[in-house]
């Protein structure tokens, strides 16, 4: 698949009353095609299939993909990167990089933790990677760092994941306070009581990280 074959197949169903929706629900940040989540992925169902199949990540077609305006390529890249991860090296790490920083927000963010978190079962040095991202100057690369380790349950690493809550607890950004509460939320769910006694020990958390950390806490009594 390349790119222009790629394109074509998105120009051949985009619904222009759907893009401007999208459009406007995304702060008019990205232009869209138009197309929602099921019918953007049957559209390159077959590619991913092939690529799986080549066990080869096509670095060149997700690079053009990125750079396209129409926030769905990028989608597709993501989707990409998830249905490939067992693929991905450290080594690609600059490269996923350069997607976390540029086109930033928060829907391919939160979706660029995923095959980044499974990278990092299988090589520890993004354990180091994400600390240093999480003390990083680019709000989504802190983002990252603090919800990488989401749906590990038993896996996560706890002492990972205290550092680098504990690097972003002085922010007053939106988007890292509710990733803090989030990835304690999640965690609870496995360990509430590891996650009571992080809240007890760390008042200076701000009101909404904890408040989304409480949220099954409060179901649990």
């Amino acid at each position: 698949m390349n790119y222009q074959e790629l394109i074509n197949k998105f120009e051949a169903k985009q619904n222009p009353e759907n893009s401007q929706h999208m459009k406007a629900y995304m702060r008019d940040k990205f232009d869209f095609y138009g197309y929602q989540s099921a019918s953007r992925k049957q559209v390159y169902h077959q590619v991913l299939l092939a690529e799986k199949k080549q066990k080869t990540i096509d670095w060149n077609l997700l690079n053009q993909a990125w750079k396209d305006p129409h926030r769905e390529l990028q989608y597709f890249v993501c989707d990409y990167l998830i249905a490939m991860q067992k693929f991905l090296q450290y080594e690609d790490m600059p490269q996923i990089k350069h997607y976390a920083v540029t086109k930033s927000w928060w829907d391919t963010i939160d979706s660029l933790i995923k095959p980044i978190g499974k990278l990092g079962l299988r090589d520890k040095r993004i354990n180091d990677l994400m600390l240093n991202w999480s003390q990083n100057d680019n709000i989504w690369l802190r983002r990252i760092a603090i919800e990488h380790q989401l749906l590990r349950k038993k896996q996560t690493n706890t002492e990972l994941l205290a550092q680098i809550i504990e690097n972003n607890i002085p922010s007053q950004e939106f988007f890292i306070n509710k990733a803090i509460g989030w990835a304690l939320r999640d965690y609870s769910k496995t360990d509430p009581k590891w996650v009571r006694n992080f809240l007890e020990n760390h008042l200076d958390l701000k009101p909404l990280s904890v408040k989304e950390a409480s949220k099954y806490l409060d179901r649990k009594g």
